[in-house]
């Protein structure tokens, strides 16, 4: 092959697929239909389990249940540390689990088994841990009234039946991002995983039931976005849609509740990320964040750092460092631990990545490395760069979603950050420089939700996380998540006889 390595299958023992069914209202059933969808490993193309195929009807019984849950149920009812201890222990039930939820989520989505085992699952029950901690911290404010005769007061309160809708590439991590918050708030709440990645979602509806979640609390129904996920963006009594996906979706989704019910919509949206590596920056350290920024999880990343600029002072040495470090960078069976990337999650997400890459090599673009399939069977694709990318080639605008790296030449920092803020979205960003001033001045010149410095995807659960412009509206993680799901209310009275005012 033309860069990197192709590591083969290596003998592990499968996970049991234990969960297929809906969840709703704390059962484990079939769709109202009868009707089932396959889900297929990444690896090989072939059939993992069939799986419920939810629709309206379905989407219907899972809306009733946490709307009872939530209007006549204990769980908006309890306080905050009770709600704190069920979700605490909800988060021991996952870490009791990690290795096999991480196995689900390599069989079902591609994803390498030791990041999962060691990273994803981690994370995951971390976001239910930190929201239980803020279950009990939930405060409105005493208002200072500019009328002397009025006494005023705020209350957070739960918004009520939320509708998550989780994306494919972390299945696990973005289950936690939506329903830890949510449910710290009070909220109950029907799921939408991906179809391609929806073992993991039921498996954590197992776990939900055994913490003691009350019935009615976390519904999951499993099936199509057309469908499914349609029916709970107009669902008439969902109060709130949690989307993290395409902006081409996100925005089919916020017209679906502007004509329904006015929901409110929080949306995670794509990206198209720049990383700006300037004249005085490592060479070293940049090639390996450049390619990490890119091609981790396969570039399935909505933050990936797809549009590198390298500084003209040492483009010429970056580019040769980035193709040099390239062919030690191993695909293959995500169960292999010394793979770095896995196959790509579906056969259409194959062919699309391919698509692309066929469209900058007829645009001009120069490819440096890769830009081949790998293997007769399952979905491999080779790390891919391109140099001498325009702005004017699709592969410079367009969200791939795969690992697909476009490389291109600056002179000024005036010209770097034109060049990173030419796009619709503005999700993430990077910088590296050693020169402060410079990186005071770029990271606020860019317009995007999050800017790393001499780093990148620089997560934390304390951290708000978001984007500008088309790639989003909300703000996840840290306490700015938890407003996603809350909603204030302010009570005045009269202030009659006070000697304070």
């Amino acid at each position: 092959m033309e860069n990197g390595k192709c590591n083969g299958a290596t003998t592990v023992k499968l996970p049991e697929i234990k969960f297929t069914k809906l969840f709703i209202n704390g059962q484990f059933i079939d769709a109202a239909s009868g009707k089932t969808f396959e889900t297929i490993d990444p690896r090989n193309g072939e059939v993992i389990a069939t799986i419920a195929e939810g629709d309206k009807e379905d989407v219907d019984l899972a809306v009733n249940a946490a709307r009872y849950a939530f209007d006549h149920g204990p769980w908006p009812r309890m306080t905050g540390f009770e709600r704190a201890k069920l979700i605490n222990k909800f988060a021991d039930l996952i870490e009791e689990n990690i290795e096999e939820l991480a196995k689900l989520d390599a069989v079902d989505g591609g994803k390498l088994f030791q990041l999962g085992k060691y990273a994803d699952i981690p994370a995951t029950a971390g976001h239910f841990r930190y929201n239980a901690g803020a279950a009990d911290k939930i405060h409105g404010e005493t208002l200072k009234m500019t009328r002397q005769s009025l006494f005023g007061y705020t209350l957070k309160e739960p918004i009520g039946v939320v509708g998550n809708i989780i994306p494919w590439n972390f299945p696990s991590i973005m289950f936690a991002t939506k329903v830890a918050p949510a449910m710290a708030a009070g909220c109950t709440m029907v799921v939408k995983p991906a179809e391609q990645t929806s073992l993991s979602a039921l498996f954590y509806a197992h776990l939900s039931k055994e913490a003691g979640i009350p019935d009615g609390v976390l519904n999951i129904v499993t099936g199509f976005g057309s469908t499914a996920g349609a029916a709970i963006a107009s669902h008439m009594d969902v109060d709130k849609v949690s989307f993290t996906g395409s902006t081409d979706v996100g925005r089919k989704i916020m017209q679906a509740a502007a004509a329904s019910n006015l929901k409110k919509v929080s949306l995670e949206l794509g990206g198209k990320s720049p990383l700006l590596i300037f004249n005085d920056a490592d060479i070293d350290k940049a090639a390996d964040l450049a390619l990490l920024g890119c091609f981790y999880n396969k570039g399935e990343i909505c933050v990936a750092s797809s549009r590198v600029f390298v500084q003209e002072g040492i483009y010429d040495k970056v580019v040769e460092k980035l193709v040099e470090k390239a062919k030690d960078w191993t695909v293959g069976d995500p169960f292999d631990s010394t793979a770095r990337q896995g196959p790509q999650v579906d056969k259409r997400q194959f062919e699309k990545i391919l698509s692309y890459i066929e469209h900058g090599k007829n645009e001009g673009a120069t490819l440096l490395t890769g830009g081949k399939a790998i293997g007769d069977k399952g979905y491999f694709i080779e790390p891919t760069i391109f140099a001498d990318v325009t702005e004017d080639m699709k592969i410079y605008q367009d969200e791939i979603f795969g690992p697909v790296m476009s490389l291109m030449k600056f002179k000024t920092v005036e010209e770097g950050i034109k060049c990173a803020n030419n796009t619709k979205y503005g999700l993430a960003a990077g910088i590296l420089s050693q020169d402060i001033d410079l990186i005071n001045t770029v990271s606020r010149s860019i317009k995007a939700g999050i800017i790393w410095v001499n780093c990148y995807f620089g997560f934390d659960l304390d951290c708000p996380y978001g984007g500008y412009k088309m790639s989003g509206n909300c703000r996840e993680s840290g306490m700015d998540a938890l407003d996603n799901y809350l909603q204030t209310k302010s009570v005045v009275m009269p202030l009659h006889n006070s000697p304070w005012m």
